[in-house]
């Protein structure tokens, strides 16, 4: 952080909470605007972090005694204390950021890029602390404090959300809601500058929703899907989505009708976001809905299950551990069946990977325990369709050997031997089928427990040890308040 100190002799040791508290009236309230203004005293944690060692422990004391004061005290935020208390919280925050250490865009990986930690938190922690205690006092009085927490100072606390230090973000996210409920003149601002920040917009949306929120969702959440920085925040739109769905369940249809639309066609690891974000969906869908999409859902399943990443291809065989999916395809079963056992058959055979044999065979013997009649007839339809595919491949053959010896008769021709011959399954593969399943299923699960079940593979550089404490140590900022609502 940009801390530079003009005038070492505006720190000074005031006195402490137990002498403040024992002094008139008057007197507290003048102690406690002169040790807001000694914390308007800034410091340099960058360039030289050893500098001015004595005075920066004063105003770390001086911030964590008016925690202490405002939180433990009544009466103690006065009119005088506004400008002040306003005053020191923007002088301390308030400040240009350094640039982004990490990359933005699509290459950011938020699992592998360490965030970078601002150095000056000692101070701007409890700065922090200090404007929520104020702003949650039971004396704050919101008519009074919009002089200074004005449209300018929204703004300012915005810019701050570009910070990389996580905790200060939490804090950020904490003070602005609480701005928010307190200042009914600021809501339609507020709204205005965080309308890309939706999923508390629509938690808190009443029912019946109405018909511009309907076409928020269908015109600018889903759209977003094809972005190509989608990883950034696809966590977040996925909530959002989910959220709208909670609210109001006919819009699954729609959303996940969208979602095939604008499914990736080469972007494998954007394959299994999308299919992350349709288990949460079917998490929630209700029967009825499900009925609507069964179909084109399950014609993309199966495509996915036939993928050669073998990635997209586990994460979509993952849905038969789903206990509410796998439910719905039990009581559409005679639907989904069909649609999903020609591309199961098929890559228990021919994926190149060995996790996805054991998957698949999972997937089909559950298959075979929910309806043994229909499993069978798949099975049956499976060979009749293969044979009338290699029928219809010897009639091609046979068409082509005749233009063939036609185009030989002319004494210009020369045309190279080639086979139009593909591998079917034969009869003894079909009848095998069933014992195939059971045992490979049995296997492939013994295999699944002893590998990391849908883990990414992290980088191998060294992380800073520094870094992972300072975040494990952050205490959110809602465990401050529920801290003082117990005191009190």
């Amino acid at each position: 952080m940009r801390e530079t100190l003009s005038s070492l002799g505006r720190v000074s040791v005031l006195s402490s909470n137990k002498e403040q508290l024992n002094a008139p009236l008057v007197d507290r309230e003048e102690l406690f605007v002169q040790k807001l203004r000694q914390c308007c005293v800034l410091f340099d944690f960058v360039s030289d972090p050893l500098s001015d060692l004595k005075f920066k422990e004063v105003k770390r004391a001086g911030l964590n005694e008016m925690v202490e004061y405002i939180t433990h005290n009544s009466d103690v935020v006065t009119e005088s204390i506004y400008p002040e208390g306003v005053f020191m919280f923007s002088i301390n925050l308030f400040r240009t950021l350094p640039p982004s250490s990490n990359p933005t865009g699509a290459e950011f990986d938020p699992e592998e890029d360490e965030p970078t930690l601002e150095a000056a938190w000692p101070h701007l922690q409890l700065v922090y602390e200090f404007f929520l205690r104020f702003l949650e006092s039971p004396d704050f009085q919101p008519n009074v404090a919009k002089k200074y927490i004005d449209q300018k100072f929204v703004m300012s606390l915005l810019e701050l959300f570009d910070s990389e230090d996580p905790r200060e973000r939490d804090f950020l996210k904490t003070i602005l809601h609480r701005i928010y409920g307190k200042f009914l003149g600021l809501r339609a601002y507020v709204r205005r500058q965080i309308n890309n920040i939706f999923y508390s917009i629509i938690n808190g949306f009443a029912l019946p929703l109405k018909e511009e929120h309907k076409m928020f969702l269908i015109r600018v959440l889903l759209p977003l899907h094809k972005v190509k920085s989608l990883s950034v925040y696809h966590p977040q739109l996925a909530y959002c989505v989910v959220q709208f769905l909670e609210k109001d369940s006919s819009l699954t249809e729609p959303v996940i009708i969208g979602l095939l639309k604008f499914w990736p066609k080469t972007h494998s690891p954007k394959e299994v976001m999308f299919l992350n974000e349709l288990e949460e969906i079917l998490d929630v869908i209700e029967p009825s809905e499900f009925l609507k999409v069964q179909e084109p859902l399950f014609r993309q399943l199966a495509k996915c299950v036939s993928s050669p990443h073998f990635q997209v291809a586990e994460r979509a065989l993952y849905y038969w551990n789903n206990e509410y999916i796998m439910s719905l395809i039990s009581d559409n079963a005679a639907k989904i069946l069909p649609i999903m056992f020609p591309a199961l058959y098929k890559n228990s055979k021919s994926h190149w990977n060995k996790t996805i044999h054991g998957l698949i065979y999972n997937a089909l013997k559950l298959f075979m325990e929910m309806n043994q009649k229909l499993f069978d007839d798949c099975t049956q339809q499976y060979k009749a369709e293969k044979q009338r595919e290699k029928y219809k491949l010897k009639e091609r053959e046979d068409i082509w050997s005749k233009i063939e010896l036609l185009a030989r008769q002319n004494p210009q021709g020369s045309i190279p031997l080639f086979s139009m011959e593909t591998e079917t399954p034969t009869a003894e593969d079909i009848q095998l089928l069933k014992r195939t399943v059971e045992s490979e299923a049995t296997q492939g699960m013994k295999d699944m427990r002893k590998e990391k079940v849908l883990t990414r593979r992290k980088s191998e550089l060294p992380q800073d040890v520094y870094t992972i404490k300072a975040l494990e140590a952050h205490k959110r900022a809602e465990e401050y308040l529920t801290a003082n609502q117990e005191a009190l």
